[in-house]
């Protein structure tokens, strides 16, 4: 009989982006055990010890480093590990290196067996998500992308800020790739239930016309921007895969766009995009079927076929 404990959470890579979420998830007091594991190993006992030091500030946990074996008895392993592109290199060579990376992460997994969900951060994260659910063996429903909750996230805030309501009021989503072809659900945006064309004339703000394509372009540009200006993107990711994982740790069932495989769904067949899905202990739930406009159906269609050119060059053995 299986063991009680608390829940664990293992994180693969201790980069600027695993170790954020390290700490973020450490802030947010759900995670009974944080297990980090990367092969530079004097970065990974940097990172343990840091986060170590700030335990009496927060509720009780334990954060150490780990081996594979921790993936065993793991309710989440989160994968932020992977290689940076280099000069000159294309995406596909970049996507083959990290394939290799992959492989070799998946394998160790598998070798230790586990039932956890696995939820991958690292980027182009629609097709490293689709690498690890062709590696790993695992069902679809276990294997995850943070996709674009960081992009509805920046949706929902830019349109906040226009308008001057709360975030957790504008419910909006960016669905398809976290990437440029990204889509917004422009036709099922709502704030407090109102559509735009309905709230809009209610404001009062007399702002004149809203400005989507603005807002879009800022969207999709957001992390190239906070790339030039301080070299990489880190906070707000960490904060999104904190809200995925709580939503397995604690069953919650919550909808999120993350990066899931269709199956004919909207006509698009065996590749991983965003779109919203019910996100449970159990991993994926179900997707939550959108009525898009052609245009926006057309878009997602777009970005499908965007990644479907790169998934057709990449090897996966």
């Amino acid at each position: 009989m299986k063991k009680e404990r608390g829940s664990r959470v293992v994180i693969i890579g201790a980069g600027l982006v695993g170790s954020t979420f390290a700490y973020s998830l450490m802030m947010n007091g759900i995670a009974s055990e944080i297990i980090m594991l990367d092969v530079n190993e004097a970065r990974l006992k940097g990172e343990v010890m840091d986060l170590n030091h700030g335990l009496s500030f927060v509720k009780p946990v334990m954060v150490r480093a780990g081996t594979y074996e921790d993936c065993l008895d793991a309710d989440v392993i989160v994968i932020t590990a992977g290689a940076n592109q280099k000069p000159g290199e294309s995406r596909l060579d970049l996507l083959t290196r990290n394939a290799a990376i992959f492989k070799s992460i998946l394998d160790q997994i598998n070798t230790v067996g586990t039932e956890a969900i696995l939820l991958v951060a690292s980027n182009p994260v629609d097709i490293m998500t689709y690498v690890t659910y062709k590696l790993s063996g695992f069902s679809s429903h276990r294997v995850i992308g943070s996709g674009t909750v960081l992009d509805s996230a920046r949706f929902r805030y830019l349109i906040s800020a226009h308008c001057k309501v709360d975030p957790s009021n504008v419910h909006a989503y960016i669905i398809g790739e976290h990437g440029d072809s990204e889509v917004p659900v422009w036709s099922l945006a709502n704030i407090a239930g109102l559509r735009f064309n309905e709230y809009c004339p209610v404001c009062g703000g007399n702002c004149g016309e809203f400005p989507k394509d603005q807002i879009y372009q800022e969207v999709k540009n957001a992390a190239a921007q906070i790339i030039q200006g301080k070299g990489a993107t880190y906070y707000a990711i960490g904060l999104a895969l904190v809200q995925i994982v709580e939503s397995i740790l604690r069953d919650e069932y919550s909808v999120l766009t993350v990066s899931t495989l269709l199956t004919g769904e909207y006509g698009i067949n065996d590749l991983y995009l965003s779109l919203p899905c019910i996100v449970s202990r159990h991993g994926i739930e179900k997707q939550v079927r959108l009525d898009l406009s052609p245009e926006e159906l057309a878009g997602l269609k777009h970005s499908a076929a965007t990644l479907q050119e790169f998934k057709a060059g990449l090897k996966i053995e």
